[in-house]
């Protein structure tokens, strides 16, 4: 699959998606992070901060969690909407085990532009 890059930005129209349906989750939680995976078969998962008495988890592994729950054998890349400058190692040890170090993870702030790129290595 060919992935066009939007004009003056150097994202692509699917990893825009995952940076889009981050961005709309920590917003409609009014949660701290907002994060979306894209799976191998192009199917995105999307999640936001869980922050209870007795769990807590990033957003970022909470959509991986459920990308593993719902059957997902790989990931092509990760987004995640935040205030912070990165992302966690833990976090990128999450998209690692699922898709392999060379995964991207895309680091958006709150407004949606992408700040960053590393990889889940």
């Amino acid at each position: 699959m060919t992935e066009s890059t939007e004009p003056g930005t150097g994202v692509s129209s699917e990893d825009r998606k995952i940076i889009t349906l981050a961005r709309s989750a920590r917003a409609r939680n009014g949660v701290p992070e907002g994060a979306a995976v894209r799976d191998e078969t192009g199917r995105t998962y999307v999640a936001g901060t869980v922050r209870l008495d007795s769990l807590r988890l990033s957003a970022l592994r909470t959509a991986v969690a459920m990308a593993v729950a719902s059957g997902a054998s790989s990931l092509e890349a990760a987004a995640v909407v935040t205030a912070e400058e990165g992302v966690s190692d833990e976090d990128r040890a999450a998209v690692r085990d699922l898709g392999g170090p060379a995964t991207p993870v895309l680091v958006a702030g709150p407004d949606g532009t992408l700040r960053v790129t590393v990889t889940a290595g």
